[in-house]
């Protein structure tokens, strides 16, 4: 019988070394498991390790793996199977969990997916290069990095002296009792059978289906056609709402959620007798509302991009300029259609309750001579349809002051000084990485430290940032590096995200690619059409991790206010300093932990202030 071992045991894994401070690579952490032996090693870490394929066994010991979690939350930890000898038809399965006074977690909750390594063949910068994972081919730059999270399909085999590390994550019910929940995980292969301790500490309060903290992720579900080779529209429904359900898991919300079901917009025959006062479209949203409605209030999407015409759309690449029905800006036509467009559509988010998550976004990352075409295009938004969110991915310059009501610069251009001054103004701010920022700051890439996404939160939090954004999630081929659109990139072996277009060009290994085809599509050449859903990352699982500890933090500040008359001026004051980031998380963009014990800690302590604070009267 197992002890019973409170969710504080998670610090002891991660035996406190401030990994910054030291090797990523050769710090301790990991606790050896009962039934471990000199045959098949068994250990478990924190999901925040990135553990390789050689590091040898720990020499703290534990009694179980141990998850702590809140009611309506997903968290998951590592254990990972190291054979002596080569171990054939292996297998993982999680049974259900036994808790206080009967009740119970399916096994259904408790999933076993394997963690796959992709080979790094080119660094993505310095801090790879410079603590580059064990190569088994010698080559300073290259390594095999953890990132894809398939689930398993059946028996595998695995290879003497490696560690195959298994995703265990435990999916909390909404009506679970707060408590201490014990099964195990049952590993089997050839000659080799052996039950894994499992503790799962159930928190009292529960995680709404919602996330405070705004997601806005790009997403194509052209590349989820080609390489599932999909052409038949049931099936692509099918599968494309098993993507959407995994970004909902992850509290991920696509630009666009319902890409299959467009509204549709009808104008007035154009005659050279009509009359510009005529020109006013007749919406049909029947198809587009009900797909809406599901991405919001079933999938808890929290915003969603709403293209508007007329604008003018560009990047820095180039520019759209803006015209409504083949009339050019400017003219009588363009004025009355562009305005009556922006006006139908505005009280129509309005009716339906969806104005706070619809966004407008025409221009990405523009330069200085961008900047007056931009600003032309928000002021015409702003004038025609007010109570429309304009955001903008740009740091605040004064030349763009008055034109978005979001903003979004890339983090290393946050400047916290003037973005307090413009939220005095009302304005949000959101913020993202992409193929940049590299070294020292946090980013997505797959060989950099596992606690990066999650930390991001945390530095999110602290900055008093509302909202992260991704420019893309399955970004798996590149035209640059694989012009033959019949032979697309296989992302399982080459992990590079390129240049889209020419010249061919690195933009690191991961970039805007959260989740894989399954493995059954993975050179997107499959024989017939795959129907499975898409294979997560744990970078994907950090990013969720990261949110839900955001939740964590605004739950407390909600609290707080709630009950502030209820607590005494020692409670009001300990309880607040909880709200505070401490620095052994994050000081700074450029300095945080590599080490996920810290995050565990303060999240912990978070997560035992809010049960007390729900039960003052």
């Amino acid at each position: 019988m197992l002890k019973k071992i409170v969710c504080l045991t998670l610090l002891s894994v991660s035996s406190g070394f401030s990994a910054q401070k030291g090797d990523y690579f050769t710090v301790p952490y990991g606790q050896l498991l009962p039934n471990s032996t000199e045959q098949v090693g068994l250990w478990w870490a924190s999901s925040g390790w990135k553990i390789s394929q050689t590091r040898p066994l720990p020499e703290a010991t534990g009694q179980a793996i141990i998850i702590c979690a809140a009611r309506n939350e997903a968290e998951a930890a590592q254990l990972v199977v190291r054979p002596k000898v080569r171990l054939s038809g292996f297998i993982a399965r999680a049974g259900a969990l036994s808790g206080p006074d009967g009740a119970a977690i399916a096994a259904e909750n408790v999933e076993v997916l394997r963690v796959r390594y992709v080979e790094i063949k080119q660094s993505t910068d310095g801090w790879s290069i410079s603590r580059a994972v064990e190569s088994t081919e010698g080559n300073s730059e290259a390594g095999f990095w953890p990132d894809p999270l398939p689930p398993f399909k059946g028996p595998i085999d695995l290879k003497a002296e490696e560690n195959q590390p298994l995703w265990v994550r435990v999916k909390v019910p909404r009506q679970t009792p707060a408590g201490i929940y014990t099964g195990s995980i049952h590993l089997t292969a050839k000659d080799y059978s052996v039950e894994v301790p499992l503790q799962v500490e159930v928190y009292d309060f529960t995680l709404p289906d919602r996330m405070t903290c705004t997601t806005a992720f790009g997403f194509w579900e052209s590349n989820v056609f080609t390489y599932h080779k999909l052409s038949d529209p049931k099936q692509q429904r099918d599968v494309l709402d098993k993507y959407w359900a995994c970004l909902s898991a992850h509290h991920i919300s696509p630009y666009d959620p319902a890409p299959l079901d467009s509204y549709k917009v009808t104008w007035p025959q154009i005659t050279d007798s009509l009359k510009p006062k005529k020109l006013r479209p007749t919406f049909d949203w029947t198809a587009w509302d009900k797909a809406m409605d599901k991405a919001i209030n079933y999938y808890h999407f929290n915003s969603f991009r709403f293209f508007i015409p007329g604008l003018g759309t560009g990047t820095f690449h180039s520019i759209g300029k803006p015209e409504m029905l083949g009339f050019a800006e400017g003219t009588p036509q363009y004025k009355t259609a562009f305005s009556a467009y922006c006006r139908e559509v505005q009280e129509h988010l309005r009716q339906k309750g969806w104005l706070d998550e619809a966004f407008a976004y025409p221009f990405d990352e523009p330069d200085p001579e961008d900047y007056k075409f931009v600003m032309n295009g928000f002021r015409k938004l702003k004038a025609a349809a007010p109570d429309i969110n304009r955001m903008l991915t740009e740091s605040i310059e004064k030349a763009l002051i008055g034109g978005p009501n979001i903003w979004c610069p890339i983090t290393y251009q946050y400047n916290h000084e003037r973005a307090e001054e413009r939220r005095k103004c009302g304005e949000k701010f959101w913020w993202y990485i992409c193929c940049g920022p590299g070294v020292p700051h946090c980013t997505e890439f797959i060989d950099h430290p596992g606690t990066e996404p999650r930390v991001w939160l945390w530095q999110s939090w602290q900055n008093n940032i509302e909202g992260i954004l991704i420019w893309q999630t399955n970004y798996w081929t590149s035209s640059s590096a694989y012009p033959d659109a019949n032979h697309p990139q296989n992302p399982y072996e080459d992990a590079t995200c390129w240049t889209i277009n020419k010249p061919k060009r690195s933009w690191g290994n991961g970039d805007g690619r959260y989740i894989y085809p399954p493995e059954a599509a993975a050179d997107g050449r499959p024989a017939k059409p795959v129907l499975d859903g898409p294979v997560e990352t744990i970078r994907l699982e950090m990013l969720r991790d990261g949110i839900e500890d955001y939740e964590y933090l605004a739950i407390l500040k909600r609290l707080l206010t709630a009950k502030a008359n209820k607590l005494s001026a020692q409670q009001r004051e300990e309880y607040s300093a909880l709200l505070k980031v401490p620095e052994n998380i994050t000081s700074k963009l450029t300095k945080f932990t590599f080490d996920p014990a810290p995050i565990e800690a303060r999240r912990d302590q978070i997560a035992r202030a809010i049960t007390k604070v729900q039960q003052n009267p």
